[in-house]
C-alpha cells in the first residue's frame, strides 16, 4: 500500500475538495471525507465520487455553500443529503445519522453528531474510515488493519448487519471480489448463508445491479466458485452455472484489459435459448442486455451443431446472421473446448473485424427496397426478407450495388409463387 500520508494528500488535493471542507466546517460544525474515497486512495485505486458526512443538517450545510457561492442540489434532503458543486464536481454532504429502527432495507434513522456512531452504522470495515480537512484518518470500526490485510469483515455482528439491509450479503461478496485477497472471510460467510432467505425481499433490479458488478470484479471468478459451492450462484441464476466459460473468459479478458459483465454472465448461465429468456425475468435484464444474451444462445447452438471446422467463409455467415459481438462472445467463451474449431484463416478474419479492418458483412437488402419495386407490406414482406436473407447467406453474403439486386430480385420472385398458406 502506498504511503498513507501522500495518498490521503492526494485525495484533498482533488478539484473542490479543500475548498469545500473550509466553507463547511467551523462553527461548531465538522466535514469529513467518509466512505469509498478513503477507502480507494489508501489503497492506491481510482476514485469516482467523493462524499462527505457532516454534523451540519442539510439546511446549515446549503445556506454555507450557497454563502460561499457553490450550487447546491436538493438530491435527498429527507435523507439528509445534499450534493454540493465545486468547480464543476458534484459532492455528496450527507448529515451524520443514527438507526432509531431497522427493517430489512429501510430504517427510521435521526441526525446525529457522532462520527464513531456513524461509522459503526456502515456495512464494511473498510468502508467506515473517515478523513477530516487536517488528513487526519480516523478508524472506529478497524478499518485499517483491514484495509491492510486485504480483508471484507462486517462492522460488530456480522448477521445484525445484514438483518438490517439484506443487499449487504451481495456487497460481501463484490466488495470481497474487488478488495479483498484469499477466501471469504468466515464470519460474515456464515452470516451470509445463515441469513441468506432475507435475499428474497430484495428486488430483482438490485439483485441484477449487485450481481453484474459481482461479476466485473477482479477476483469475480475465483469468488463466484465459493458462492457456487454453498448455492447462492444457483439461486441468483435460478438455474445451472457453467463456471469452466465462466473463467476462460475471465482469463482471455485480462489479456484483452476488459471486464464485460454481461458476457461473463452469458458464459456464466446460458447454454441454451430458456436461459435468456429466464434471465430476463429473473434478473431484469435490460432489452439490450437481453438481446445479447439470446444472441449469445443462438451463436452458440450454431457453432455446436456444426461437423466441420469453421472456415473463413463460415466465420462470415456466422458474423452476418448473429453479429460480430455475439460471434466475439461464443469464440471467447467456447476457447479450449472440443467444439467449435475454428481454422487459423477464420481466426484471422475475425481478428480483422475486430479491429475494423475489414467491413462487416451486412444484409444489403431493406423493406424499403421491396416496397419501392411493389412488394406488399405486412407478414408477406417479412416473409420475403428473411428467404431473400437466407439466399444471401447461403451465398457467402456478397455486399454491394450488385449484390443487392441480386436478393432483391430473390425476394421479389417469391411474388409469383403467393403467400404461404398453412
Amino acid at each position: 500500500m502506498s504511503d498513507h500520508g501522500h495518498a490521503i494528500a492526494q485525495l484533498l488535493d482533488r478539484p473542490g475538495v479543500r475548498l469545500l471542507l473550509e466553507v463547511l466546517n467551523g462553527g461548531g460544525e465538522e466535514t469529513r471525507i467518509v466512505g469509498g474515497a478513503v477507502r480507494n486512495a489508501l489503497l492506491g485505486l481510482p476514485i469516482n465520487d467523493i462524499d462527505l458526512a457532516s454534523t451540519a443538517t442539510p439546511a446549515v450545510v446549503t445556506a454555507r455553500a450557497e454563502a460561499a457561492g457553490l450550487k447546491v442540489v436538493p438530491t435527498g434532503v429527507e435523507h439528509g443529503t445534499v450534493t454540493v458543486v465545486v468547480e464543476g464536481v458534484p459532492f455528496e454532504v450527507t448529515t451524520l445519522r443514527e438507526d432509531v429502527e431497522t427493517r430489512g432495507r429501510h430504517a427510521t434513522v435521526r441526525f446525529g453528531r457522532d462520527f464513531a456512531a456513524d461509522a459503526r452504522r456502515r456495512d464494511f470495515t473498510i468502508n467506515g474510515l473517515s478523513v477530516d480537512r487536517d488528513g487526519t484518518i480516523h478508524d472506529h470500526v478497524g478499518g485499517m488493519a483491514d484495509l491492510e490485510a486485504r480483508r471484507v469483515a462486517f462492522i460488530g455482528d456480522a448477521a445484525a448487519r445484514i438483518r438490517e439491509d439484506y443487499l449487504r450479503i451481495l456487497r460481501f461478496f463484490r466488495f470481497h471480489a474487488e478488495y479483498g485477497e484469499g477466501p471469504l472471510d468466515p464470519n460474515g460467510f456464515s452470516a451470509a448463508v445463515r441469513e441468506r432467505r432475507g435475499l428474497a425481499i430484495l428486488s430483482h433490479e438490485r439483485v441484477r445491479t449487485e450481481l453484474i458488478k459481482l461479476l466485473r470484479a477482479r477476483r469475480a471468478v475465483e469468488v463466484l466458485v465459493e458462492l457456487s459451492d454453498a448455492g447462492f450462484v444457483q439461486w441468483f441464476l435460478g438455474g445451472v452455472v457453467e463456471l469452466g466459460r465462466l473463467g476462460r473468459v475471465a482469463a482471455l479478458e485480462a489479456t484483452m484489459g476488459v471486464r464485460d459483465g454481461i458476457r461473463r454472465l452469458a458464459a456464466m448461465g446460458v447454454m441454451v435459448a430458456e436461459d435468456a429468456e429466464r434471465l430476463r425475468e429473473r434478473l431484469r435484464l435490460s432489452n439490450a442486455e437481453h438481446a445479447r444474451c439470446a444472441a449469445f444462445a443462438a451463436t452458440l447452438a450454431r457453432v455446436k451443431s456444426l461437423a466441420s471446422p469453421i472456415d473463413g467463409a463460415e466465420l462470415r455467415r456466422l458474423v452476418a446472421e448473429f453479429g460480430l459481438e455475439a460471434v466475439t462472445d461464443v469464440a471467447i467463451a467456447t476457447e479450449g473446448e472440443p467444439r467449435p474449431i475454428a481454422t487459423p484463416e477464420a481466426r484471422e478474419a475475425l481478428r480483422r473485424y475486430q479491429a475494423g479492418l475489414d467491413p462487416l458483412p451486412n444484409f444489403p437488402v431493406r423493406g424499403r427496397d421491396l416496397l419501392a419495386r411493389g412488394a406488399p407490406k405486412g407478414i408477406e414482406l417479412g416473409r420475403r426478407l428473411k428467404r431473400a436473407k437466407e439466399a444471401w447467406l447461403a451465398a457467402g453474403c456478397p455486399t454491394g450495388p450488385e449484390a443487392a439486386e441480386r436478393f432483391i430480385a430473390v425476394a421479389l420472385a417469391e411474388a409469383t409463387e403467393g403467400p404461404t398458406r398453412l
